[in-house]
């Protein structure tokens, strides 16, 4: 009896077989195994969507009235670069007498491989019998255990519907909505691609709203107010003296003279209440006295690692990835990257020891830190009901050391490693203090924050040990009832700031938290389940197909949309720009994988509303903003340099 495993890629499809009888055999495109086994792979995916064209020929060339483009029956077609490959599996599917479905760890794996098997006419039986194996660490003990535990493919076909749900959706938006304002757009006498998809252009519509608050951004003045309130302190024989400061809160009465974000505008309100509490007594209404905690931050995700690097290094999402892919599959020192997860099983706390003693190994940097570590510590991170196909990145039990790791990659494993480290280190500890004083009717409340213990903090490093939002202001510890008295009030003018341009940084954690910027309370609840806009696996490509279209453009560490994005922008009908939508197909995706929803409802919905954007399109005039454009697709900003890719 002979297995045929196929993985997802090369690198996979080598691991596989190193857990595997042995003598073995390197062929073209497999790898024969000591029992009989065979080990294949994909490149990628094999398979692609074909072009309009393949379903009718007529649709060569992009005409208004050709749209809505809707297939009746779907096509793949083999990709050029890989064609030899599906030959090499198409064979050997023949002789397997079971086959393994070795995809990566997720939705997307998941159909990489079945399409395959169902593009090649796998028979009914072989099919019903496809085991599944998911590995999300290439060493050869993980290998190993997964090996001894695979599944039924059967119960992963909810993914895989889910899967082709996303990508035949995506073609029928994308592919008809690019043509539709390409051809308006030549209309109005521009001549690049517009291009318009379901992800790609509410992160337009982000940028591009962001940029046009701040171009039209008036800045206000408004004005805060403290008590100055003198304190001795009577235990000190030199008198050391202070004054507390305590800030105004203003009542519902002042409601009128505040902004929709609480701030005071008129200063003559803010002078009366100034005038009204100099000399008068200050009451303590409250006073509190306690100590926090600040647990360690959860191992990485995909997008909290992109969000670090960018804050840390000016990275993009996209090296992120690389340098992650490289460090997965090229020198195995971290776990599968392409993850949505912080968290990681239970059976993995047995491995803390192996995989600090890498880390020491692997970073010098972290030497004396893992020394330091307290392996008897179990943060909240091991949490099995939390983990799915995916577990959070950590670096794998392997020492190499860093010789052979590009600069980028050194960063990554870095960071990765510092944060695995943290869930062995203690809970950072404050102390918290409050006071609320009644000053002439008037509440004032002054607070401090101090770190006692730094904890996990020490891995920060001294400039960022102490918590940005630690507040210096002393708080004396009064008693609830004593009365002091205020010498004066002192305002302070200030004016409101524009919002700040989006960053590689800012941008992602948009993407992951859309849900503030939605209004609908339904849709809020879906995109925070569905963890936003776009999945681990597709933000960075999401991203750079922006800037490799010159929609967005960086200008230093901002990122901008461009003439042309905004011009698309202002002529797409809101329902394309925004967010809502996105969450509606991720909720109804997610659903298919947890059989919630069905495949069919959800393509006759899109369907329908494709049809009545194509006939907004085709009867309305050309939108002004597109008139506008000129046809030049040179960038207003310069733009950043092409770093060499790690």
């Amino acid at each position: 009896m002979s297995r045929l495993f196929i993985a997802e890629k090369p690198s996979l499809g080598r691991a596989i077989a190193a857990g595997l009888p042995k003598p073995q055999k390197n062929q073209q495109g497999y790898i024969e195994c000591g029992n009989g086994d065979i080990v294949t792979w994909c490149i990628g995916h094999l398979l692609e969507q074909v072009e309009p064209d393949a379903y009718d020929d007529k649709y060569k060339s992009w005409r208004m009235e050709h749209l809505p483009i809707v297939p009746e029956k779907w096509q793949l077609r083999p990709r050029k670069s890989s064609s030899k490959q599906l030959t090499v599996i198409r064979k050997l599917l023949k002789t397997a007498s079971q086959v393994i479905h070795a995809g990566d760890p997720d939705r997307e794996g998941q159909l990489l491989v079945d399409e395959v098997l169902d593009y090649l006419k796998l028979s009914k039986t072989k099919k019903a019998g496809t085991q599944r194996l998911l590995i999300s660490d290439l060493n050869l003990p993980a290998v190993k255990r997964a090996l001894t535990s695979m599944r039924s493919n059967q119960e992963f076909i909810p993914l895989s519907i889910s899967a082709l749900a996303r990508s035949r959706a995506d073609w029928l938006y994308g592919m008809n909505m690019t043509r539709a304002y390409t051809l308006l757009g030549q209309r109005g006498g521009y001549q690049g691609v517009l291009s318009v998809g379901r992800v790609q252009t509410p992160v337009l519509g982000l940028v591009t709203r962001r940029d046009e608050e701040i171009a039209n951004f008036v800045p206000k003045a408004y004005f805060t107010l403290e008590a100055l309130i003198p304190y001795q302190n009577p235990q000190l024989n030199d008198g050391q003296a202070f004054d507390i400061r305590a800030k105004w809160k203003p009542s519902e009465a002042c409601q009128q003279w505040q902004d929709e974000e609480g701030r005071v505008l008129s200063l003559k309100l803010v002078e009366n209440v100034a005038q009204r509490i100099a000399n008068q007594p200050a009451i303590v209404t409250k006073a509190e006295n306690k100590e926090t905690k600040q647990n360690a931050p959860l191992p990485y995700s995909l997008s909290s690692l992109q969000i670090d690097a960018a804050k840390r290094y000016n990275l993009s999402a996209q090296q992120v990835l690389d340098a992650c892919q490289a460090l997965y599959e090229k020198h195995k020192l971290i776990t599968y990257p392409r993850s949505d997860s912080r968290y990681l099983p239970k059976d993995h706390y047995k491995q803390r020891e192996q995989v600090c003693a890498a880390i020491g190994n692997n970073d010098t940097q972290l030497s004396s830190a893992v020394t330091k570590a307290d392996l008897t510590l179990k943060s909240r991170t091991w949490n099995d009901s939390k983990v799915d196909a995916h577990h959070a990145i950590i670096p794998t039990p392997k020492s190499s050391g860093s010789a052979g790791l590009s600069g980028y990659e050194e960063k990554i494993y870095h960071l990765i490693a510092r944060q695995y480290l943290m869930q062995f280190y203690p809970a950072a500890v404050y102390a918290e203090a409050e006071l609320v004083f009644d000053i002439g009717g008037g509440v004032f409340v002054a607070k401090g924050k101090q770190m006692l213990f730094a904890g996990w903090r020490v891995l920060l490093g001294k400039s960022q040990a102490q918590n940005s939002d630690d507040v210096a202001h002393k708080v004396p510890p009064l008693k609830k009832g004593e009365v002091h008295t205020c010498r004066e009030g002192e305002i302070n003018h200030k004016m409101t700031e524009p919002p700040k341009y989006f960053t590689e940084a800012t941008i992602l954690q948009a993407m992951t938290g859309i849900a503030r910027f939605v209004e609908n309370k339904e849709l809020k609840k879906i995109l925070r389940e569905t963890d936003g806009l776009g999945t681990e696996a597709t933000r960075a490509g999401i991203l750079d197909t922006l800037f490799k279209r010159q929609l967005l453009l960086r200008n230093g560490k901002n990122i901008h949309a461009s003439d042309a994005g905004k011009g698309l922008i202002n002529a797409l009908p809101n329902e394309a720009t925004y967010p809502d939508m996105t969450a509606n197909w991720e909720f109804q995706l997610q659903g298919m994988t947890e059989k919630t929803c069905s495949y069919r409802p959800f393509m006759s919905e899109l369907e329908t509303k494709v049809l009545n954007f194509m006939q907004g399109v085709q009867q309305g005039p050309v939108p002004d903003s597109l008139k506008t454009l000129k046809s030049s697709s040179k960038p207003q900003f310069k733009r950043r340099r092409k770093t060499k890719k790690s």
